[in-house]
């Protein structure tokens, strides 16, 4: 199993989450149940993301323009 915690897109990502988690908490009410819950949503999919492609065997090579 390869390790995600070491990569520094992986800990930018989870201050992402983190700070959007707390931002929510200060949104009104109908914000905070809208546009909150779908900004927690895609801020922990961008995590499981990250962890599902640094966990995958077959890695594609990285093309450059």
């Amino acid at each position: 199993m390869a390790y995600y915690e070491h990569l520094p897109i992986y800990k930018k990502a989870m201050e992402m989450a983190v700070y959007f988690e707390n931002i929510v908490k200060n949104f009104s009410r109908y914000n905070k149940y809208t546009m909150g819950s779908e900004l927690r949503t895609v801020s922990r999919d961008i995590v499981k993301l990250i962890i599902k492609a640094n966990s995958a065997r077959e890695k594609l090579p990285i093309s450059i323009y």
